[in-house]
């Protein structure tokens, strides 16, 4: 690895201050639900969006405002997804108003965002009278109040950080992600806000980010809903002082890499967090002719509602793995497919060549009754893979 983890979430990159408050949208007046990052210094700007026709108002929003590649903040309330509403645009924009004029960001230069219940109408009036409070919270060690503040039915805020060099310069990348029931994308998911110091042009920030979500948030489910209001953007403000990444090469290599590790660790969190789970399970797909069919094998695993149940019950049904492939629709030999079932209790190979192999009904039971399993599956035909 070319990084490491490290703390600070949105505010871990140089130049970035965030906050949090409560501002009314919700009726728990002990839950925050407004949120604020901003770049000291111009920021390139990139972003993904639900592939649900039914989408936010906001997605429209700020796919204008990011058009030119450039943005300074985000803001983004929980508690009312502004979807479905007349005034939906009207208020998006309001929003960002409201950040020009309590923090100095001009409208056009605003991402903004909304997570909650869709349908409802949304009021200005509790975010304009939070916005002078979260303003003058705005702050580097704000963080974990922003990643607060984007909470639907999350049980724990998701934040995640890396540290890393370009050409001799140390940079970092760090994100916030909300998410927990409705998860099922096909772009990115949920809320995503990533934050960057590293100097990277906006056609190629757009290009890593359109990349990654292909191997990380596209390769998550929870329930097999996909949302509309579905949206991950990134800033990248150039702080770190490293040559501008313009081009493919070590360099954008290096950021992506880093990129990942900060994406791939939000998707474990949101996976973990899926509304009801009580346990993790990753299926890796090795052995693939192509990347696709790994991924469409991994992914099909992962959201085979039978094998959720086995998983559930600690169960080595390993038939409803096969199943799951067999119907995936990826091209592969099913006289070539071995399954194997691990976690912290041990491994156990269950399948090979397609049939099933003797073992241990004890040790699959002490396996699988972990609260993170992991589904080995080898296809046999190749050397690509894919994790969802």
């Amino acid at each position: 690895m070319k990084y490491q983890m490290i703390d600070g979430g949105v505010c871990a990159a140089k130049g970035f201050r965030a906050a949090g408050v409560h501002c009314g949208i919700r009726k728990n007046q002990t839950k925050k639900d407004l949120a604020l990052i901003v770049s000291d210094a111009p920021a390139a700007a990139a972003g993904v969006y639900t592939t649900n026709l039914v989408k936010g108002a906001p997605i429209a929003v700020t796919k204008a405002h990011i058009a030119d590649g450039a943005a300074r903040a985000i803001v983004c309330n929980s508690g009312n997804a502004n979807t479905c509403n007349a005034n939906g645009v009207e208020i998006a924009e309001g929003m960002c108003a409201l950040v020009e004029q309590y923090a100095g960001v001009k409208a056009s230069d605003v991402i903004v965002a909304s997570t909650g219940v869709i349908g409802q109408p949304l009021s200005l009036e509790p975010i304009e009278a939070g916005m002078p409070a979260l303003a003058a919270a705005l702050s580097p060690d704000g963080g974990a109040d922003a990643a607060q503040a984007i909470m639907t039915t999350d049980t724990f805020a998701k934040q995640a950080a890396v540290e890393f060099a370009l050409g001799g310069k140390t940079c970092r990348i760090g994100g916030i992600a909300k998410g927990s029931g409705m998860i099922h994308p096909n772009m990115a998911t949920m809320l995503v806000f990533v934050t960057t110091d590293a100097a990277v042009s906006p056609e190629l920030l757009q290009r890593a980010l359109s990349a990654d979500v292909q191997t990380s948030f596209n390769m998550v489910s929870v329930d097999g809903d996909t949302s509309t209001n579905d949206m991950l953007c990134i800033l990248a403000n150039g702080m770190a002082g490293n040559a501008p990444v313009c081009a493919e090469g070590p360099d954008y290599a290096a950021f992506c890499e880093a990129l990942a590790a900060v994406t791939r660790s939000l998707c474990r969190m949101i996976a973990r967090d899926g509304e009801g789970a009580t346990k993790l399970l990753t299926c890796h797909a090795s052995g693939a002719a192509d990347v696709s069919a790994a991924r469409t094998v991994a992914k099909s695993v992962i959201c085979s509602s039978l094998l959720k149940a086995a998983m559930f019950g600690a169960d080595a049904n390993w038939g409803r793995v096969l199943c799951a492939i067999g119907y995936s629709g990826a091209d592969v030999d099913v006289t070539k497919i071995g399954v194997a079932f691990a976690s912290r209790a041990g491994s156990v190979e269950v399948c090979a060549n397609g049939a099933g192999v003797p073992f241990s009904e004890e040790l699959a039971k002490a396996i699988l009754s972990e609260d993170e399993i992991t589904i080995e599956v080898s296809l046999g035909a190749g050397d690509q893979e894919a994790t969802a």
